[in-house]
């Protein structure tokens, strides 16, 4: 019977990039000086379960690479060869490769053959040329025959394996008595289809390493129960060959520990589930039409007498608690700790530094914090660009570190936290900190627009004008003025923001902030000029009604409200967006975007709600200050202001007096 495997390709694709990521951070860890085994068990193991799925999909070049590097990994973790430097650099090159093999598999981009070859290579002359002499005596120390115990627990049949199939491929390693185990099989009557009751005694006549049987149950291992000896007559032999097993066997189970050991792995089995990232976005996108249902029927029922509609108002009510819980549940099921960005830095930081002759140091802070998957992979690219600024540019030579009576180590820091309705990810070093008169220089030079006695912040805010850099030299690292622009308007266009502190000698500090999903927001309803607006209430301060004496003009900047002795640039949203003349706003919202505040003057208070965030440059081109829109109970279609736009705006259009 044949079977198409390719529907099993996705899973092994995703498993096999989450297992050269621990891989990797093994590596470093081991290299870093860690001395627990079980970290290079841990790299072994991803080693191997990647050969497995690649031999059985027919991934030629990753099996064969996979094959060296187990080998390699194999005798450093039985205490054959020690652990050397070069070693640990040659296998961090070969999960390099491995990646574009993964990726040439996956999507048929090809890999560079030369770097297939260099790192066959490095891993060749890593084993010396006494791999094989090796692994020749290991082959004449095996036994002459295994037992297999074999007890299937419920969630192997769940993910669609077949027992059976497991028996037949151990058939080609050699002859194979096979005795099915029943004393737990109960009644007919008392059968349970969701409990496995039969296993099997297995007993292989055929002289063959342990690592070939640890490859024909390599993806059902942890779901079930296996136990793996060497047949009594030759056990002696074999205890070398047990030490390097691929996973220590557990005890032989009696009778009642058997029942209980598949019920434990399929509990642990059934804890979590792979589902598509589609089929999430589907529930997401219902969920938001729930809440504009449940926003209609609410607007509906404010009409009705409050007398007999009591009952409704109270099951809305409830309908309303109950929908925002299951709105942030399903949210949540997108929800991923930002260390699925953090942890590539490692090998990142270690790599540059090497290349530049820095000793730098990486610390994270916050790795648990969730982010939506959708912006986790958005952020990924500003943060690397990021990081290879702080290193490149931010953190000095040993030399000039220690001339400044600095640690000759440097330190970046990676930190991430909840604060209010954002995430705040930070990226730190305690480098040269940025030069203001340089940069001033720069941008003299350039022909930018510089305020007259302009503060740190204001000097900062050059680095972000496009092309703009420092650097006398061009390099492939930075220098070319395709960087923090291109950051910061890809911060922006996720609905986040930027902001950079520094330093002279003290370092550089840059702040991103985000919110925590794009989907569904908490927002404050507005009217003005005949038309409903949505500000996120993440960014509104207060609200408040101005006395006339509190706004000024001022030449160049326009209007200003003062607030408890702050002036604020003055903003009409009716006059900005174009909308009909109300005559006049007589309220005032102050919101802060961009680590600036803003009034912004609207004729009434509408209320506060859920919104449902659609994307409007899926049907319309890209609004400035507009962030999106969204539908209301009443089926009107409202805009999201975009309150970083808006202040971004501000700075850019000449002021009227």
């Amino acid at each position: 019977m044949s079977m198409d495997l390719q529907r099993f390709h996705a899973t092994y694709f995703e498993e096999s990039r989450e297992g050269l990521d621990a891989m990797e951070a093994g590596l470093l860890a081991l290299e870093g000086g860690s001395l627990d085994p079980e970290v290079v068990n841990s790299v072994f193991r991803a080693a191997h379960s990647i050969k497995g799925g690649a031999a059985t999909f027919g991934f030629d070049k990753m099996t064969a690479l996979t094959h060296v590097l187990e080998t390699l990994l194999d005798e450093i973790r039985s205490g054959k060869r020690a652990l050397a430097a070069s070693a640990v650099d040659a296998m961090l090159g070969s999960v390099d490769v491995l990646r574009a093999l993964l990726a040439e598999s996956e999507h048929g981009k090809p890999a560079d053959p030369v770097a297939v070859a260099a790192v066959h290579a490095r891993l060749g002359q890593e084993l010396g040329g006494s791999g094989e002499t090796k692994a020749a005596a290991r082959v004449d120390a095996e036994p002459e025959g295994w037992d297999i115990a074999f007890s299937p627990a419920p969630s192997l049949f769940m993910s669609g394996n077949d027992p059976l199939r497991i028996l037949r491929e151990l058939e080609h390693l050699g002859p194979l008595d096979v005795a099915a185990r029943l004393e737990r099989l109960p009644a007919f009557a008392q059968l349970d289809p969701l409990e496995a009751c039969i296993a099997w005694d297995l007993g292989l006549q055929a002289k063959v390493p342990r690592s070939a049987i640890d490859d024909v149950f390599a993806w059902v291992v942890d779901d079930c129960t296996l136990d793996i000896q060497p047949q009594p007559a030759v056990a002696a032999v074999a205890v070398a060959t047990a030490a390097v097993a691929a996973a220590p066997a557990p005890a032989p189970a009696t009778t009642g520990t058997a029942a209980a050991a598949p019920s434990a792995a399929a509990a642990e089995a059934e804890s979590s589930i792979r589902v598509s990232v589609d089929k999430v976005d589907a529930l997401i996108n219902l969920v938001g039409e729930l809440v504009i249902t449940q926003a209609m029927l609410k607007q509906v029922s404010g009409g009705l007498d409050p007398g007999l509609s009591e009952r409704l108002t109270a099951g809305l009510e409830l309908l309303e608690r109950n929908t925002r819980d299951l709105q942030e549940a399903v949210i949540g099921v997108r929800m991923l700790p930002v260390d699925a960005v953090f942890r590539r830095f490692p090998r990142l930081v270690r790599d540059l530094s090497a290349r530049l002759g820095k000793q730098v140091r990486l610390r994270t802070i916050g790795e648990g914090t969730e982010l939506d998957k959708g912006l986790i992979e958005k952020i990924a690219d500003p943060l690397v660009h990021l990081v290879r600024n702080s290193i490149d540019h931010g953190l000095e030579l040993p030399e000039a570190r220690r001339a400044a009576g600095k640690d000759e180590t440097g330190t970046i820091t990676l930190a991430a936290s909840h604060q209010g309705g954002h995430i705040v990810i930070e990226v730190a070093d305690d480098g040269r900190g940025l030069n203001r008169g340089r940069i001033l220089e720069k941008a003299a030079e350039r022909g930018l627009a510089i305020p007259e006695n302009p503060t740190d912040a204001q000097v900062w805010d050059l680095i972000f004008q496009a092309g703009f850099s420092t650097a006398d030299q061009v390099t492939d690292l930075s220098g070319r003025g395709v960087g923090m622009d291109v950051v910061r308007s890809n911060i922006q266009a996720l609905g986040g923001e930027v902001q950079l502190e520094s330093g002279e000698g003290r370092g550089t500090r840059v702040v991103i902030r985000l919110p925590l999903t794009l989907a569904i927001l908490d927002g404050m309803v507005v009217s003005t000029g005949g038309e409903i607006l949505i500000l996120p209430l993440n960014h509104v301060l207060e609200a408040l009604q101005p006395e006339a004496d509190d706004i000024r003009t001022v030449a160049g900047d326009g209007r200003v409200l003062r607030v408890r002795g702050e002036y604020l640039p003055l903003l009409s949203l009716s006059g900005h967006y174009g909308f009909q003349d109300p005559g006049t706003e007589s309220l005032v919202v102050v919101v802060e975007g961009d680590g600036q505040k803003l009034a912004l003057e609207v004729e009434e208070l509408v209320g506060q709600q859920q919104v449902v965030v659609k994307n409007l440059e899926r049907n319309y081109r890209r609004v400035p200050g507009i962030s999106g829109a969204t539908i209301l109970g009443d089926g009107h279609v409202a805009l999201i202001v975009d309150v970083g736009g808006l202040v971004r705006l501000r700075h850019q259009l000449p002021q009227a007096a």
